[in-house]
């Protein structure tokens, strides 16, 4: 038992001595602010069916990260986020057209972002510099350290952004409400539902952008989908899955970033492997309720 004790304290101690460190009181600030924004809107996006567009415009997101590196862009968000912002008003569009179905739209943006970008970066990058593609492109798909490499300006545009979505959210609550549960008599009773879809899919594109550095575009739709499906499994109005969605992403993502600091993995697979072990706990948890 002491030794156990032993071990407790000099973890502890570990992760008191981590926080001395910038950069790690900056990736927790950005990783839970984006986590609270993408379990917010999480919930909206399951409940529509379209919880992959997370996974679609991630992609896009890398293929213009991809163009602004070749480009030597000093801040590659300042091209990310107008291209991911205008693929998801495209995407919606898309989706709404008879002829093709918002899953293929998904999937063929999704796949050919992928490619290009990844085509485009071996392309551009001399031949001498290919032996750190790869690694430039695991960082870029599973986050990797650039979470731990943020800068006091990206936390202060993540916090702007972070704090415009919040607010957004609250201001639009019961619209965003009425259109996600029953858009049809959403429009029957005049409320604009176009107007708002646009809205949940530009702020999507946001958030997508910003949990770039989290857990890279690969990974970004389990911040998206696990802190919603963990809730519903316990709670079934919708003002308590989305507070519990809140806190459930939270929790994980910051448990998620000092476990990585602590143990040296990397940030987002280690934030989604936290993500299922909550999702599992939250799934016994329900089914014990409704036994």
């Amino acid at each position: 038992m002491s030794s156990l004790f032993t071990w407790l304290g000099g973890v502890f101690d570990k992760i008191a001595a981590s926080f001395q460190f910038d950069f790690v009181v900056y990736a927790m600030i950005v990783g839970v602010l984006i986590a609270l924004c993408s379990s917010l809107f999480g919930v909206t996006l399951v409940l529509k069916r379209f919880s992959f567009i997370g996974d679609g415009l991630s992609h896009v997101a890398f293929g213009a990260i991809t163009i602004a590196t070749v480009l030597k862009l000093s801040n590659n968000m300042l091209l990310t986020l107008p291209v991911t912002v205008i693929c998801a008003v495209l995407l919606l569009r898309t989706g709404a057209n008879a002829k093709i179905k918002g899953d293929a739209s998904i999937a063929m943006i999704s796949v050919g972002a992928l490619g290009v970008g990844y085509l485009i970066m071996n392309v551009a990058t001399p031949t001498s510099g290919r032996s750190n593609l790869a690694g430039d492109v695991c960082s870029t798909l599973f986050g990797s350290t650039s979470i731990l490499t943020l800068k006091k300006t990206d936390v202060w545009l993540s916090v702007g952004l972070s704090a415009a979505v919040i607010i957004v959210f609250i201001l639009f609550y019961n619209r965003l409400f009425s259109v996600t549960f029953d858009e049809a008599f959403a429009r029957a009773s005049g409320l604009h539902a176009g107007l708002y879809n646009l809205i949940i899919a530009v702020i999507i594109a946001v958030i997508i952008v910003l949990a770039m550095n989290l857990v890279g575009s690969l990974l970004i739709s389990a911040l998206v989908i696990f802190p919603a499906i963990s809730a519903m499994r316990v709670f079934k109005s919708f003002r308590s899955v989305i507070i519990c969605s809140a806190v459930f992403s939270v929790v994980c993502t910051a448990l998620g970033i000092i476990i990585s600091v602590v143990g040296s993995t990397p940030v987002g697979s280690t934030i989604v492997a936290v993500d299922i072990v909550g999702f599992a706990v939250f799934t016994l948890i329900g089914k014990l309720r409704r036994a």
